[in-house]
């Protein structure tokens, strides 16, 4: 389907342009979410005649999302989760769990503005884009942790399963080498302290 698009949509145009897309696409999120308009002689001429009101309401919107961005923008929460010991959560983080934390933090946005490229079901710390108008995008932090000392961790740097492990593997070492090694015991070390005697023993009889 050709439509006219009302706003910036990403990978396909900004305002004004004629592009195709798919029907579906068209029909259940760009038309009805009035980004818009199908491209037939009617639109195109309703659209030129009101190109400039959408143009300069567009630049209106974009000014108060730019002003709305200095409350968002590197915003880091914190969302504690129960996990394996892989680091694996039961469940995963949703949405509504990240705009939940951040408007607790004050930053006044809306469910439909958070980008999430994939399910959060890890722990660690996940950049999220915050679309606060189409032309105003901004990137904040999702510290999912098991607890607020992991949290605190992952928010220095530290990859705390990889730390995890590495520990482990340590620890399994250090036990490896305490049962493997070491002193011999008493009943091992006998037979090499009697040995020169039986020796000396020998040579006399011999003599």
């Amino acid at each position: 389907m050709d439509i006219i698009l009302l706003e910036r949509i990403e990978k396909l145009g900004t305002i004004g342009d004629i592009v195709s897309v798919k029907d579906g696409y068209a029909r259940n999120y760009l038309l009805p979410g009035k980004k818009a308009l199908r491209a037939n002689a009617a639109n195109k001429k309703v659209f030129e005649a009101n190109r400039g009101k959408i143009e300069a309401d567009n630049a209106a919107r974009r000014g108060e999302a730019e002003v709305h961005s200095a409350n968002v923008e590197g915003k880091s929460v914190v969302l504690i989760r129960a996990s394996s010991n892989a680091g694996q959560l039961y469940g995963s983080v949703s949405v509504r769990d990240i705009v939940d934390a951040l408007n607790a933090d004050g930053a006044g946005i809306a469910k439909s503005m958070i980008v999430l490229e994939r399910p959060i079901k890890t722990i660690g710390v996940t950049e999220v884009k915050v679309t606060l108008h189409p032309e105003v995008v901004v990137t904040v932090k999702v510290n999912v942790a098991r607890s607020p000392d992991e949290a605190e961790q992952q928010a220095a740097g530290v990859d705390v399963i990889k730390a995890m492990f590495e520990d482990e593997a340590a620890a399994d070492a250090a036990t490896e080498f305490e049962g493997g090694g070491g002193e011999l015991s008493e009943d091992e070390a006998a037979p090499a302290a009697e040995a020169p005697a039986a020796d000396e023993a020998e040579d006399e009889a011999e003599g």
